[in-house]
C-alpha cells in the first residue's frame, strides 16, 4: 500500500508544471537540458522594476520607503511570466546567487499574481546537473535581509547621484555631469594618481655591476654593501671611485660567505572576480568589461556536441572556497595526469579575511575539472578558449603541491666593500607546471655561477657603472584600479566594470595604451567634490559602508536606520553647498589662436566636450579636443595663420572669400564677409581641367570611396579616382595624377591612353617603381 501511494506521488509529480524564472536567457538552454520535461525555463532578462525616473523614488520621512515603477521595456515580459505563473503549479525564482539576485528575484515575486504557496527561491553557483537538481530540491524563501541590503544600496546611490549632480550642474555649467557614490571615489583615484606623478621629482642613483673571474669561469656581481652596511650610490663620482677601487690590483676580491637554501613557493588562491580580472588584463589583455562579458557566456553554457554546458562557476564571487566535491575532481585528475608528487599531503585550503569556508559560494572554477581547455578548443572562439584556459590552469595549479626553488647566495669582500652574487632555480615546479601566479610573467631563467667555497679568490674583470634615476608611480589601468578598489574596500565584485566604464563614458577619464588618465574635466569635478562632500569621498568612508550593506544582509543592522545616519548629515552638507555655489571655469593648458588667451574645457547642449576661448564674447573662438595637436603645433608667430587658413571657396551668399576653421565637429568654411559657415571639404588647389573655373576637392561615393571631382558639380562633371598633383604630362600634356604603391608614391597621366610615369617618393631600400 505504502509503495502504491509513493507511485502515485511520483506520477503526480512528473506531470506537475513548474515555472523556472532566470535573469538571462542564455542559461535558459543549459537548465531546460538538466531538468528536462515539465520545466518551463524563462528570463526577466535582469532587472524588472527600479526606483523612477526623475524623482528621488522612496520616502525620507517614511523610513525611506521606496515606490518601485515597472520598467517600460520589461512590460511584455512581466505580463509574459504573470501569465505563465497563473498557469503553472510551481514558479522557482532563479536569479543569480548574490544580493542583486535576490532582489530581482524579490521584485519578479511582488509582480506575479500568485500566492505565495507556488513560489520558491532557489539559488546554484554553477549550471551542472547536481548543482541545479540540488536547488530545486532545497528551495527557500527569499531572503529578505539581503533585499533590504541591496534596497539600501540602490537609494544611497539615487541619493548621492540625485543630490551631488545638480551641484556639479550648477558650478560648471554642465548637464551632462554627474557624481556617484562609488564612481565618484574611483575617478579621485585616478585623479591623485596623477597629481603624485606630476608632482615627482626623479631622483638620481647608480649601481655598479661586476664581472668576476674563478679560473677562466665569469659570472655577475653586485656591489652592495660599504664597510658592511648598505649605502647608496649618489652619482657618477661615487660610482667611478667604487670602479677605480675594485679594478686596483691591489684590492683583493675574496669570497666570505656561500649560502645554499631550498625554500617553498606555494600556490595561491583560485580566482575571485577581482583577481580573474586582473589576470586577465594582465596576461590576456582584456579590459575588465570584456573579461565579465566572456565569462557570463562560459557561466551560462557553451554547446557541447549539441549540449548546452556551464562550463566555470558564477563569475561575480568574493569567495575562494571550493566545494568538496571540485577538490575531488581536482585530485583525481592531478593523480593521473602528472603524477601523485604534484599533489599535496593535505588538500590546500584558502581563506580570504573574515570568510567562513563554510560560505556556499565558491571561487571561480572549472565547472567539470575534467574538461580540459584543450578538449574545449573546437568548441571556444579564441577569447571563451583563453579566458576559460586561465580560469582552469589558475584552479588547477591552486590543488597542486609546492614549488620547490634552490637558492645560492655568493657574498664577496673586495676592501671596504662588499658584493653579491645570486642564483635561483626550480628543483621541482610543482603548480608552476600549470601556472605562474606572479601578476607579470617571470621567466624563470638561472645565472650561471661555479662552484664557490668560502675563502677562495676571485678576480674582478670588468666594472660597469650604471646610471638610474627613481620612477614615479605609475598610471592606474584598469586592472590595478580593480585592485586598489579591492584593497580599500571599495564596491564589490559585481560593481568593477561598471564603475571603470562610468568614468570613461561620461569622459572623467580616457584610455590610452591602457593607462587610466584624468581629463581637464575630470580633475575639475573630483576637485569640486572632495573639497565641498569630503566625507562622501573619503576612501575609509565608503568602504564603512560597503561593510554596513553587509551587516544588513547578516541581520546586524537595520537598513532605514542606516539610510537615516547617513542623511541627515548628507543634506546639510548640501544645502550648504548649493546655497554659495560659484560658477567655475575649467582652464585648459592651451592658449587661444586668435587672441591668445586662455582656452577654456566647456560641454555644447549635445554633451560634446570642446575648447572655447576665455574672452567670449570679444572672442568666439572655438576648437575640437580632437584637434588640440593643431594648437600644439602652432607657434606664437604663425598662431593666426593656423587659426585661420585661407581657402579657394567662395560664399555661396555674398561671393567673398571663405577661411577654414576648427570647431567642436571639425573643420569648417566661414565666410570673411558675412559669416556664412558651411561644410569643410578638402581642395587639392588644381584648377579644373574640364571647365577651368572650377577647383578639384576631395570628395566621398555613396559607398564611402574617395575619389576627386569639380566643385561646380552638377555644372561640371569632371572627377577622377586618383588625386591630381596639378603637373602637367611632358609627353601629352594632361593633368598628372599621383597613387601609393607598395615601392613609394607614383606621378602618372590621367590620359589613358599615355604610358607616362615616374617615382615621386620612394620607399626604403627600393626604387622599383611598380603598381
Amino acid at each position: 500500500m505504502t509503495a502504491s501511494v509513493a507511485e502515485k506521488k511520483e506520477i503526480k509529480s512528473k506531470k506537475e508544471k513548474v515555472l523556472v524564472i532566470v535573469e538571462s536567457p542564455a542559461k535558459s538552454k543549459t537548465i531546460k537540458k538538466i531538468l528536462g520535461e515539465g520545466y518551463q525555463i524563462e528570463a526577466s532578462f535582469g532587472h524588472v522594476r527600479n526606483l523612477p525616473e526623475n524623482v528621488l523614488g522612496f520616502d525620507v520621512h517614511n523610513g525611506f520607503k521606496p515606490t518601485y515603477v515597472v520598467i517600460p521595456d520589461k512590460k511584455k515580459v512581466v505580463a509574459k511570466l504573470s501569465d505563465l505563473a497563473k498557469r503553472s503549479d510551481k514558479v522557482l525564482l532563479a536569479s543569480d546567487p548574490d544580493r542583486e539576485g535576490e532582489a530581482i528575484a524579490w521584485h519578479v515575486r511582488e509582480l506575479l499574481p500568485v500566492g505565495d504557496e507556488k513560489v520558491q527561491r532557489i539559488e546554484f553557483n554553477e549550471i551542472t546537473p547536481k548543482a541545479v537538481k540540488y536547488a530545486v530540491e532545497h528551495s527557500r524563501e527569499i531572503d529578505m535581509d539581503r533585499v533590504k541590503a541591496q534596497q539600501t544600496r540602490q537609494i544611497l546611490d539615487k541619493l548621492v547621484g540625485y543630490k551631488l549632480s545638480p551641484v556639479l550642474w550648477k558650478q560648471l555649467g554642465n548637464y551632462h555631469l554627474s557624481a556617484g557614490r562609488v564612481q565618484s571615489v574611483a575617478l579621485r583615484m585616478i585623479c591623485e594618481r596623477e597629481e603624485e606623478i606630476e608632482a615627482f621629482v626623479p631622483k638620481e642613483y647608480w649601481s655598479v655591476h661586476t664581472i668576476m673571474d674563478k679560473g677562466g669561469k665569469l659570472f655577475e656581481a653586485e656591489v652592495n654593501k660599504y664597510k658592511g652596511k648598505k649605502f647608496d650610490i649618489n652619482n657618477e663620482e661615487e660610482a667611478t671611485r667604487i670602479k677605480e677601487v675594485l679594478l686596483n690590483p691591489q684590492t683583493e676580491c675574496i669570497v666570505e660567505k656561500v649560502t645554499k637554501k631550498e625554500t617553498k613557493r606555494k600556490p595561491t588562491a583560485p580566482f575571485i572576480t577581482s583577481t580573474l580580472q586582473r589576470a586577465a588584463s594582465t596576461k590576456l589583455g582584456f579590459g575588465v568589461q570584456k573579461t565579465m562579458q566572456v565569462a557570463q557566456k562560459l557561466y551560462e553554457g557553451m554547446e557541447i556536441d549539441g549540449t548546452p554546458v556551464g562550463l566555470i562557476t558564477y563569475m561575480r564571487t568574493d569567495s575562494v572556497r571550493i566545494s568538496d566535491d571540485a577538490h575531488a575532481a581536482a585530485k583525481d585528475f592531478i593523480l593521473n595526469n602528472y603524477g601523485k608528487e604534484y599533489y599535496p599531503e593535505k588538500t590546500n585550503i584558502y581563506v580570504k579575511g573574515k570568510q567562513n569556508v563554510q560560505d556556499a559560494h565558491e571561487a571561480i572554477r572549472p565547472s567539470y575539472p575534467d574538461r580540459t581547455p584543450e578538449s574545449l578548443k573546437p568548441y571556444l572562439d579564441n577569447d571563451q578558449y583563453r579566458l576559460y584556459k586561465l580560469i582552469w590552469e589558475k584552479f588547477m595549479s591552486s590543488e597542486m603541491q609546492a614549488a620547490t626553488i634552490a637558492n645560492k647566495t655568493i657574498d664577496i669582500k673586495a676592501g671596504d666593500y662588499n658584493l653579491k652574487a645570486g642564483t635561483s632555480k626550480v628543483v621541482f615546479d610543482g603548480f608552476l607546471k600549470l601556472y605562474n601566479d606572479a601578476e607579470e610573467e617571470e621567466q624563470e631563467t638561472e645565472t650561471k655561477i661555479p662552484d664557490l667555497n668560502e675563502g677562495d679568490k676571485v678576480i674582478c674583470k670588468e666594472v660597469t657603472p650604471k646610471q638610474h634615476f627613481t620612477q614615479p608611480p605609475p598610471r592606474y589601468n584598469e586592472a590595478s584600479l580593480v585592485k586598489a578598489l579591492e584593497e580599500h574596500g571599495i564596491g564589490r565584485p559585481s560593481t568593477y566594470a561598471t564603475i571603470i566604464t562610468v568614468i570613461q563614458t561620461r569622459k572623467y577619464v580616457e584610455k590610452k595604451d591602457k593607462a587610466l588618465i584624468p581629463t581637464l574635466l575630470g580633475r575639475t569635478v573630483c576637485k569640486q567634490l572632495v573639497d565641498q562632500f569630503s566625507n562622501i569621498m573619503d576612501y575609509k568612508f565608503t568602504a564603512g559602508m560597503e561593510e554596513k550593506l553587509d551587516l544588513i544582509a547578516e541581520k546586524k543592522l537595520i537598513w532605514n536606520v542606516v539610510l537615516q545616519e547617513f542623511y541627515t548629515p548628507f543634506m546639510e552638507v548640501v544645502s550648504s553647498v548649493m546655497k554659495d555655489a560659484k560658477r567655475v571655469t575649467i582652464e585648459s593648458d592651451k592658449k587661444c589662436p586668435n587672441c591668445g588667451r586662455v582656452m577654456l574645457v566647456k560641454t555644447s547642449r549635445f554633451g560634446t566636450q570642446f575648447l572655447g576661448c576665455s574672452g567670449y564674447p570679444e572672442c568666439k573662438t572655438i576648437i575640437s579636443l580632437n584637434n588640440m595637436n593643431e594648437l600644439d603645433t602652432a607657434g606664437e608667430e604663425d598662431s593666426e595663420q593656423n587659426a585661420e587658413q585661407t581657402s579657394d571657396e567662395k560664399c555661396d551668399k555674398c561671393g567673398g572669400a571663405m577661411s577654414i576653421k576648427i570647431g567642436p565637429y571639425g573643420k569648417y568654411f566661414e565666410c570673411k564677409e558675412c559669416g556664412n559657415r558651411k561644410k569643410y571639404v578638402r581642395s587639392t588647389g588644381v584648377k579644373c581641367p574640364k571647365c577651368g573655373e572650377g577647383v578639384i576637392i576631395e570628395k566621398k561615393s555613396k559607398h564611402g570611396k574617395i575619389f576627386f571631382g569639380c566643385n561646380r558639380y552638377p555644372e561640371c562633371s569632371y572627377a577622377l579616382w586618383d588625386e591630381p598633383t596639378g603637373n602637367k604630362c611632358p609627353e601629352c600634356g594632361e593633368l598628372l595624377l599621383k597613387r601609393a604603391t607598395k615601392n613609394g608614391e607614383i606621378e602618372f597621366c590621367s590620359n589613358r591612353t599615355c604610358s607616362f610615369k615616374r617615382q615621386i617618393n620612394s620607399a626604403p631600400d627600393n626604387d622599383a617603381v611598380s603598381e
